[in-house]
């Protein structure tokens, strides 16, 4: 099973950049998207649904702002929408796919914004959400993936000693992470790359993605009984269309 995530910055700009040639070509049994940027119902009109493919969107209460969606060859057993706390889930952050033998969680974790304006509110949705989690995984494993806006290592990003105060480096956000690691996951690429200089998300200024001074902020994360099944996990910085490239999980 490929998994691949997302983060598209916006559907109706990433159409118009070869949205639907990159998904053909990756061709995965299951696309997570975050940043969907578009509602419920204009995406069941505006976007060109892929043949062979079942989908479920969820859209923050806000235009144009956030949003989730899974694209699935085979039907879940059921979707559930957000977290069950209404103010996270009216920004449409968090879509869950239940299969037979795992739940998938797509997430779009909220920014801690300039200043870190923002910081409380993402770190109570980082508790939250990982609380979530917990709840799913005393019925069978979970994967989640997405955009978690955090680099968690100082080998996650190009310049983590100029980053060390700003939003998406921390200490509060990758102190979360660690904690969420210690309660029994893991960070599927780590498991086969141990290097850095590998990032999934670039700033558009600058050609920071043409010199590759980027930020590794989306992950796919599994329970650690799903570890021995994982066969690779692995980014894909050629695949162009968004600010962020898709990164992916192949699961036995």
């Amino acid at each position: 099973m490929l998994f691949v995530s997302w983060n598209v910055n916006g559907i109706r700009a990433a159409q118009e950049k070869g949205f639907h040639d990159s998904l053909a070509q990756i061709n995965p049994d299951v696309l997570c998207l975050q940043e969907t940027r578009i509602s419920v119902e204009d995406a069941a009109e505006a976007v060109r649904h892929p043949e062979g493919y079942t989908s479920r969107w969820v859209s923050a209460k806000k235009k144009g702002y956030s949003g989730v969606a899974i694209f699935s060859k085979k039907e879940p057993l059921a979707w559930r929408e957000g977290i069950g706390k209404p103010e996270f889930d009216v920004e449409g952050r968090t879509l869950t796919a239940e299969y037979a033998d795992y739940f998938l969680v797509n997430a779009y974790f909220p920014n801690a914004q300039h200043e870190l304006l923002r910081l409380d509110y993402k770190l109570a949705y980082n508790k939250a959400f990982l609380a979530y989690c917990q709840k799913l995984r005393k019925q069978k494993p979970v994967i989640f993936c997405g955009d978690l806006n955090v680099a968690h290592e100082e080998r996650d990003l190009a310049h983590p000693k100029a980053n060390m105060m700003n939003p998406g480096f921390y200490i509060d956000e990758r102190n979360w992470f660690s904690a969420m690691l210690d309660k029994g996951y893991t960070d599927t690429f780590r498991i086969f790359e141990s290097g850095g200089g590998h990032y999934s998300w670039w700033s558009y200024r600058l050609n920071a993605r043409r010199k590759n001074v980027g930020w590794r902020i989306d992950y796919f994360v599994v329970s650690n009984e799903l570890v021995p099944r994982a066969q690779n996990a692995f980014i894909l910085p050629e695949i162009m269309g968004s600010d962020h490239c898709p990164v992916a999980l192949e699961l036995a």
